[in-house]
């Protein structure tokens, strides 16, 4: 009895660590919604990669709506305020850190989370997150820069 006792709370202790580990940056560009236009298919994506970071790293409430606003304000300002308004509609919708998707406010850290503040100790795990993506970028583009030998 007592050895079961002992693995079930080494179970919620894992548990509850992984669900204190913040997953790598992905992103699925604009989710559910057009990166951009027939003409240009991506002319929004920049804003939607912005806001997936946003997303990504979850917050409070009021952070949730602050970057819903500049996914708005970054879709008008490139010239399309309707597309900015129903993008707006859609994450307010869609993005509730309750829904159990992988575009969720607070994404990268465990299911349920909610609109709890990321605290000094994870927002160090955002930097290293960000570093390590930061690097595997620069890698890639040094690899894309190096002159293919041809065959």
């Amino acid at each position: 009895m007592r050895c079961r006792w002992l693995l079930g709370a080494l179970l919620l202790a894992t548990v509850g660590a992984m669900a204190d580990e913040l997953k790598p940056f992905t992103t699925d560009g604009c989710s559910v919604f057009p990166n951009g236009t027939p003409r240009q298919q991506s002319l929004w994506l920049d804003c939607c990669i912005a806001h997936d970071l946003a997303y990504w790293m979850g917050g409070t409430r009021d952070e949730r709506r602050q970057a819903d606003e500049e996914l708005r304000q970054c879709v008008a300002d490139i010239g399309e305020e309707e597309i900015g308004e129903i993008m707006l509609t859609g994450v307010r919708v869609g993005g509730s850190p309750y829904w159990p998707t992988a575009y969720r406010w607070g994404y990268g850290w465990g299911l349920w989370r909610g609109y709890e503040a990321v605290t000094d100790e994870e927002l160090e795990q955002v930097h290293q997150r960000l570093d390590e993506m930061r690097r595997l970028l620069d890698k890639l583009d040094e690899q894309l820069a190096v002159p293919m030998a041809d065959d």
